[in-house]
Order: structure tokens, then sequence, then C-alpha cells
């Protein structure tokens, strides 16, 4: 028994090194000012003009792309779960197989086919359509947050359907339910843990996320990661930068709560 707990010593470690340690000084930066003194305004820098609105700006655009990727992977795992595809089979690997392939070099690649004279720009201008760049707009975002973050929306929820017991599904139809019957009292209902995974693993990278909104969003739009991480690199100013993201901790802690009180057995988790 001894032996097995020394197993674990290596995670420990990690997990100490790499998430206790830098939570501590997260919290600690964030408290505190430049010359050590206690302060909360770090933490209620929140509430002025730019950081609320980049906040609330943030929230729309993370609502908005978890809406549309749930909207765009439910009816597709669905399918992918009637045509009894399995984890391995060869559509589910189309979607995992970008997640192989750099964030950073996915976002720049969509920004090569949307910006002025992109590869969209020229397949138009060859049929003499006119195209309007749509870099540096929300669409552009929520484009780019889509296409990086659906597939963590598509898994959970292809997890669940493929978990159910057909049995039950066919018992329903037995007892004279229609399809809508069906979906809306026997598949919808248990495959919400799939929903709640889902919406938890979309939102809250797409509420943290930067890099999307640089490129995608040409620095034109301000969310509060940018703005989290400009108070890092640029105005080097740690403190304002670990209260902020103290701020987002709490939604990202929400989240947590939400699945572990929707998904308590861990059915939804595609990982």
């Amino acid at each position: 028994m001894n032996k097995k707990k020394w197993l674990s010593t290596p995670y420990l470690i990690w997990m100490i090194a790499f998430t206790v340690i830098p939570l501590l000084l997260i919290g600690y930066y964030g408290f505190t000012t430049r010359d050590g003194s206690f302060t909360i305004q770090n933490i209620t820098a929140i509430f002025s003009p730019a950081h609320s609105k980049a906040l609330l700006k943030s929230l729309y655009l993370s609502l908005l792309c978890t809406v549309v990727c749930l909207l765009l992977a439910y009816p597709l795992a669905l399918i992918l779960k009637n045509k009894n595809v399995g984890q391995g089979g060869f559509v589910i690997m189309i979607f995992i197989l970008p997640m192989w392939m750099n964030f950073l070099l996915r976002t720049y690649a969509w920004l090569n086919l949307l910006d002025d004279g992109g590869i969209i720009e020229r397949i138009f201008s060859l049929v003499n359509i006119p195209y309007q760049s749509i870099i540096g707009t929300d669409a552009a975002i929520i484009l780019g947050m889509v296409y990086n973050f659906l597939p963590f929306m598509i898994l959970p929820l292809f997890n669940v359907l493929t978990k159910m017991d057909e049995n039950v599904i066919n018992a329903a139809s037995d007892l004279g339910a229609n399809s809508f019957q069906t979906f809306i009292k026997i598949i919808l209902p248990l495959s919400l843990p799939g929903i709640v995974s889902g919406i938890t693993m979309v939102f809250v990278p797409s509420l943290t996320t930067f890099v999307i909104s640089d490129l995608l969003g040409a620095r034109k739009i301000m969310l509060i990661g940018n703005i989290i991480e400009q108070e890092f690199s640029i105005a080097d100013n740690r403190h304002l930068g670990s209260g902020l993201s103290l701020v987002l901790m709490i939604f990202i802690l929400a989240s947590m709560a939400l699945i572990n009180r929707y998904d308590k057995n861990g059915e939804g988790n595609a990982f």
C-alpha cells in the first residue's frame, strides 16, 4: 500500500509546482500593491468602465459561442450515435485531428482565410463576387471560437449519447411515443450531463481567450482576456492582472460547481 502511495509522488509534485504555487502567487499579487501592502483595488478594478465593458463583452461572446457550439454539436452527435460510429471512427477522428495542431496556428489559418487579400477574397474575385472582410468584427471572433472549441462540445455529447441504453429508447417507442416525444422526454434528459460538461468546456476557454480576439479581432475588440494579458506583458502590472484573473476564476469555479451538480458520475467527461 505504501509503495502505491509513492507512485503518486511525481503527480503530487507536478500539481504543487504548476497548479498550487501559481494559484498562490496569483492570489498574493491580486491582493497586494507594488510595495507589498494589502489592497482590494485590484479586484474592484473590474467595475471600472473599461474593464466592466470588456468583461460584459467577453461574457456575451462566450455565451453566444457556447450556444452556437451546442446547436451545431448536438445534432451531429445524434447523427454519429445513430450511425453507430465508434469513438475510434473516421468521423470522430476528423474532429479530433485539428486539436493536434497548435492553437495559434489554427487561428492564424483563419486569419489568412478571412483577411483582406486572403484565400476567400481571391476565390470570390475569381467569380466576380464582392467580398467584405469580417476581420475585426464580433463575427470573426465567434467563428474562431466555434472552430477551436466545437470539438469540446461534440465529444462529451457523443460520449453520453453512446452510453444510453437503447432498450429505454425502444421502450418509449413501444409505448406510443413519437420521435419528438422520445427526444424531449428520454434522450434530452439523459444527455444533460454531456450538455453541461460541453457547455463548461466551451464557455470557460472562450471567456478567457485573448489570442483569437487579438488576431481575428485585429485588436479592435478588447475582451477581458486581452486586458489581463496586456497588464502582464505590456503594462508590467502583475498585481492588477492577477486581481482581474481572480475575478475570472469566480466564473470558472461556478462552472465547476455546475458540472459537479449535474454530472456527479462523470458521464459527460470525454477525456
